[in-house]
C-alpha cells in the first residue's frame, strides 16, 4: 500500500513538473516544513549574502551564482528537501512574493489537504461503520497470533492487538506481515482504517486503503502529516 500511494505521488510530482515557480514552490516548502514566509524569504538572501543561514527546521546554503541566478540547497536535519535555482530579481525584490504565492489556490487546496490529512481522530470518539480514520496510538498488547482458514483457502495469522490514547484503548485486527510491524511500547499512525464491531467489542482494522506505520513523536498529541510534494522549478 505504501508503495501504491509513492507510485501516485511520483505521478502527480511528474504532472506537476516544469509548472511551478520559484514563488510557487517556496511557498509550498514554507507550507510544508512549517516556517513563516517572512523570515524564509530573509533567510534566502541571507544565504545568498553569507552562503548560509537557517529558517526554523531548514538549513539553506548558497551553491553557486551565475549573473542572473543563484542555486539554492535546502535541508532538513541531514536530509535535502530541494536544490534548485532562484533568480537573483527574485530576491531583491521589495515585497516578499513568498508570502503573496501562499494565498494562491494552489497552495490553498494544498494547505485544506494537509489540514485533513493531519486530523486525527481519538478512540473515544470511533463508531462502529467509520471509514477513513486517522489515529494515532501506543501499542500496549500484542496477543500471540491464531492460524486461520481464509475465504480463499490460504492459512493466515491473525491478532487483535490493544493500543491506547489519551481518551482510551481499542482493538486492532492485524494480519501476517502487519503483526511483525509492530511492537509492544511503540506509537503507531493509522491512516484510513475502517471501525466496525466484532463480538460486541469495537475494532479497527486496515483494510485494503489503510497505512500502518511507525512514528518517532514521544506524544499522542502531535499530529502532523506530509501530503504530496510540488515538482521542483526545472534548473
Amino acid at each position: 500500500m505504501i508503495f501504491i500511494m509513492e507510485v501516485r505521488q511520483e505521478k502527480c510530482v511528474k504532472a506537476l513538473r516544469n509548472r511551478a515557480s520559484p514563488g510557487q514552490y517556496l511557498a509550498f516548502l514554507s507550507v510544508k516544513y512549517e516556517v513563516d514566509p517572512d523570515k524564509f524569504f530573509y533567510a534566502l538572501v541571507s544565504a545568498g549574502e553569507n552562503q548560509k543561514s537557517i529558517c526554523g527546521n531548514l538549513s539553506i546554503e548558497c551553491r553557486g551564482k551565475t549573473q542572473d541566478k543563484a542555486i539554492f540547497l535546502i535541508m532538513k536535519d541531514s536530509r535535502v528537501v530541494a536544490q534548485f535555482p532562484i533568480p537573483t530579481e527574485f530576491l531583491m525584490e521589495q515585497s516578499n512574493q513568498i508570502k503573496d504565492f501562499i494565498k494562491t489556490d494552489y497552495i490553498q487546496r494544498y494547505i485544506l489537504k494537509k489540514n485533513k490529512e493531519s486530523y486525527s481522530s481519538l478512540i473515544r470518539d470511533l463508531r462502529a461503520g467509520m471509514i477513513e480514520v486517522n489515529l494515532k496510538a501506543r501499542v500496549l498488547e500484542i496477543p500471540t497470533p491464531k492460524l486461520v482458514l481464509t475465504q480463499f483457502g490460504n492459512y493466515a495469522r491473525v491478532t487483535n492487538a490493544l493500543i491506547a490514547d489519551e481518551t482510551g484503548t481499542v482493538k486492532l485486527c492485524l494480519w501476517n506481515e502487519q503483526i511483525n510491524a509492530i511492537a509492544i511500547g511503540d506509537t503507531i499512525q493509522l491512516q484510513n482504517a475502517r471501525m466496525s464491531t466484532f463480538r460486541g467489542e469495537r475494532q479497527l482494522s486496515i483494510g485494503k486503503k489503510g497505512t500502518l506505520s511507525n512514528v518517532k513523536a514521544s506524544t499522542l498529541t502531535d499530529r502532523s502529516a506530509e501530503s504530496v510534494e510540488l515538482a521542483q522549478p526545472e534548473t
